[in-house]
C-alpha cells in the first residue's frame, strides 16, 4: 500500500481525474483519494512494487502536482501481516 500526497486536490471532480490516471499505472489494484488531506491510497497487486517517476508522472497528466510518495504507514488494511513487538 502507497500514500501519494497530491497539491490541488478540491473536489470529487479533481479525485476522478487523479483517479483515473494512476489506476493505468502498471500494478495498481485499488486507488482511493482523502480529498480533505490531499492524498491518495494506492493499493498494489500482490508482490508488485510501484515506479515512483510513473507515479508523479500520471499526478502531473491529471493536472496536479505530486508531494509526496511511499509506503503507507502504519497501515490496518494491508494484506501483509504485521509482526507483534
Amino acid at each position: 500500500v502507497y500514500e501519494v500526497g497530491v497539491d490541488g486536490l478540491a473536489c470529487p471532480f479533481c479525485a476522478y481525474g487523479v483517479e483515473k490516471q494512476l489506476s493505468r499505472v502498471s500494478g495498481v489494484r485499488e486507488v482511493e483519494t482523502d480529498i480533505a488531506k490531499g492524498v491518495v491510497v494506492l493499493r498494489v497487486e500482490p508482490g508488485a512494487s510501484l515506479d515512483e517517476d510513473a507515479v508523479r508522472d500520471a499526478v502531473r497528466k491529471a493536472g496536479f502536482t505530486p508531494r509526496s510518495f511511499g509506503p503507507r504507514e502504519n497501515d490496518t488494511d494491508s494484506e501483509a501481516p504485521k509482526s507483534q513487538s
